[in-house]
């Protein structure tokens, strides 16, 4: 008997995905319940099991977009437990390095690895040994990714020069060394991810009267706080004391005294929100993902510290649901940790507002009349102004930087 594998719902409006790759060979015997396949949405990737013991047999090649609900392989259930992968089918996602009794020089060295076709592709092209490579995929499959990143830290080989013997005495002109000149080009399609970025960043723009605003933080207070506490809150709740917990906590109350930044519109109809979902972007190889602290108002700094490392850990290994991603009414951005002095930060449509940190740099401030050096840190509010009026704009970025530069305030919530 053969059972349809078919696409699964992966979250509310999700319509189409990708099939990413597949996991077992053509013809493979595969485990009730064992992941088959991988598919990616617009928000995360989720792998796909075979309902019923069988051989695979797969219809959709890897890339192939589909919608949910569609059949995209069969396992037929009637076949023998050792059945072997069935010659010239499709190209499935895993393959193996085996061990060559006489390898020539730089070939994989190592049995059992795991290398998808292109990577194995990629890395031979390259003289790169599989086994040199640290796989990041399921079971540690070495990723087209993984392969690309090897590749770029393999260093170019140095063109061979044969050193020419002068027939006359006189020193020979000095020749100049020829440099090898790439011209080379490379396509990729753009994943579904990098393609829903595209769409929400475009739509940020042309669908809403974004503003921003401007202002300074001095970090003196807050910086002093943590060298202080720092062994004593990590000891206590085994988590280092981060400055992301302060901005996230003075946002709280930040949010509570100016409604309109944590609300949105819908059609004719403003939604205010009683609660404070903050997303937190992260990036990761694949792209700019947002988790959601929710209810983040109730939290202490502990709580949101543990919360936002729970998060990025699942961001960077790919393991964010879609729950985990889904909603959050105002959101939190930080390319200070790039370096950035300085930007605009876009809105995470729907929403209304997001806060980008940036920096922390020391700088020379007037204080009370005198020039002194203090570590400031610019931040920026970006918001719609169909919404958010400037005014409550910049009194909002005002109270936030009114409770960092005061952290106690914070604490006692005044």
């Amino acid at each position: 008997m053969k059972v349809a594998i078919k696409v699964p719902e992966v979250g509310e409006s999700i319509a189409e995905v990708t099939i990413g790759q597949w996991l077992k060979k053509e013809g493979t015997y595969v485990e009730r319940d064992e992941p088959v396949c991988e598919i990616e949405s617009e928000k995360a990737t989720f792998e796909v099991p075979a309902e019923e013991a069988g051989t695979l047999k797969i219809l959709i090649p890897e890339g192939q977009t589909v919608r949910v609900g569609d059949v995209i392989g069969e396992i037929e259930t009637s076949a023998d437990r050792v059945a072997k992968p069935a010659p010239g089918g499709v190209k499935a996602a895993e393959s193996v390095v085996e061990e060559q009794p006489e390898a020539p020089a730089r070939a994989p060295r190592t049995s059992g690895i795991k290398v998808s076709p292109v990577a194995a592709r990629i890395l031979q092209e390259a003289g790169i040994d599989p086994g040199e490579v640290q796989g990041t995929g399921t079971g540690g499959k070495i990723t087209k990714d993984d392969a690309l990143r090897a590749v770029a830290r393999e260093p170019a080989a140095a063109p061979s020069r044969k050193e020419i013997e002068p027939e006359q005495e006189e020193p020979p002109e000095p020749q100049v060394e020829e440099k090898a000149v790439s011209r080379k080009i490379r396509r990729e399609r753009m994943s579904t991810l990098r393609q829903t970025i595209s769409r929400r960043l475009v739509a940020a723009k042309n669908e809403t009267a974004m503003l921003t605003t401007f202002n300074e933080v001095d970090m003196s207070r807050i910086i002093r706080l943590r060298k202080e506490y720092q062994e004593v809150f990590q000891q206590k709740f085994g988590i280092k004391l981060g400055f992301m917990s302060f901005f996230v906590k003075a946002c709280t109350i930040a949010l509570s005294d100016f409604p309109a930044v944590n609300a949105q519109i819908d059609g004719t109809d403003i939604i205010f929100y009683e609660y404070c979902d903050i997303g937190i972007a992260v990036s990761t190889d694949r792209g700019l993902v947002v988790p959601v602290i929710r209810n983040a108002e109730r939290f202490s700094l502990a709580e949101i510290e543990k919360e936002i490392a729970r998060l990025a850990e699942k961001a960077r290994r790919n393991k964010l649901s879609i729950e985990e991603m889904s909603g959050g009414t105002f959101t939190i951005t930080n390319g200070g940790v790039f370096g950035s002095l300085l930007s605009t930060p876009l809105l995470n449509y729907p929403q209304s507002a997001i806060l980008g940190m940036h920096a922390i740099q020391e700088r020379p401030v007037v204080v009370q009349g005198e020039v002194v050096i203090r570590p400031m840190m610019y931040v920026a509010l970006s918001y719609d102004h169909r919404i958010i009026d400037g005014r409550e704009s910049v009194r909002f970025l005002f109270r936030v930087k009114e409770l960092l530069e005061e952290p106690t305030r914070m604490l006692l919530n005044v």
